[in-house]
């Protein structure tokens, strides 16, 4: 049985025309034990260390510069979260008044008792039967949305989800990604015009799911799961394109955000949603997609 195989080099792809054209808005990449600058009138932080007078990286990254404070942004590395990031994790333990969760992050994550609301979102003291009854609200493998509320000494971060829009979540695909590729954004949750919702964790973690109807949203304090639910096959194949689109995102390096991933969903449309798997299609719809990205900042 013989098969065809389609081989394309790297080098092809690569339009140097277009590179040298943007040489100048490229950000520059550092290697580790490369000089960044004099240590005379800056702060080191994360990712640098000081030698022989000099700034150097201790990473591979880009560098950030905030006043005087020096750091290197790694291009690879676990979830670093702060104060008020959008999180998608799942429940991996369940200990005594609080929820140990995945975030991706060096550390697991702690989810108080007291930091989720309630079903129906009753406001009143947590009480012995509601630490009985915690798994009825969260069990291990459940998959959350939440925001970081602190962060620990150590580096543990502890989440809530006293809002409706964060709790629990139903139906749907979760799809991981590089941290570093999720873009800061105000609002990380997006109901797209092709007819799915998505969920951008700073995480990492990017939940996909069937748009909610005004009637679905709230009323059980986060807790509401659709399971027995069907969802049509059209909205299924919407949603396994979207994942596929944010997958040949994620391989081309291209930040991840609501206007990337519709205009990569709409690159895609020209091709069967299996076909979106092929290395040749990845990156044709990558490159479509930076072009119009970078025609829309002109």
């Amino acid at each position: 049985m013989s098969t065809n195989a389609a081989i394309e080099l790297a080098l092809d792809r690569v339009d140097w025309r277009d590179l040298a054209a943007h040489a100048d808005h490229l950000p520059r990449v550092y290697t580790p034990g490369e000089i960044l600058m004099p240590e005379a009138g800056f702060m080191r932080g994360h990712g640098t260390f000081v030698e022989d007078e000099n700034i150097k990286a201790s990473v591979a990254g880009v560098i950030q510069k905030v006043n005087k404070l020096i750091s290197v942004r790694p291009l690879k590395s676990r979830y670093v979260g702060e104060i008020g990031d959008v999180v998608v994790a799942r429940v991996s333990e369940v200990q005594q008044k609080r929820w140990r969760v995945d975030t991706n992050s060096r550390l697991d994550s702690i989810l108080l008792l007291s930091s989720v609301n309630l079903p129906g979102g009753e406001l009143r003291r947590r009480s012995a039967e509601d630490e009985q009854m915690m798994r009825r609200y969260l069990d291990e493998g459940d998959l959350i949305s939440a925001e970081v509320q602190n962060i620990f000494e150590e580096g543990t971060l502890s989440l809530y989800t006293r809002s409706l829009k964060y709790g629990k979540l139903s139906q749907g695909i979760l799809v991981k990604v590089f941290p570093a590729l999720v873009k800061r954004r105000k609002m990380h949750f997006h109901n797209l015009p092709c007819g799915a919702s998505v969920i951008l964790g700073n995480n990492g973690y990017i939940w996909i799911s069937p748009t909610k109807g005004q009637e679905q949203e709230g009323g059980e304090g986060g807790f509401a799961l659709n399971l027995n639910e069907h969802i049509p096959r059209v909205d299924r194949e919407v949603i396994a394109r979207l994942r596929n689109s944010i997958l040949a995102l994620a391989k081309c390096k291209l930040m991840i955000y609501d206007t990337s991933i519709q205009y990569a969903y709409e690159e895609s449309l020209k091709y069967e949603a299996h076909e979106l798997l092929q290395q040749n299609v990845i990156y044709d719809i990558g490159e479509q997609t930076q072009a119009r990205l970078r025609d829309a900042d002109d």
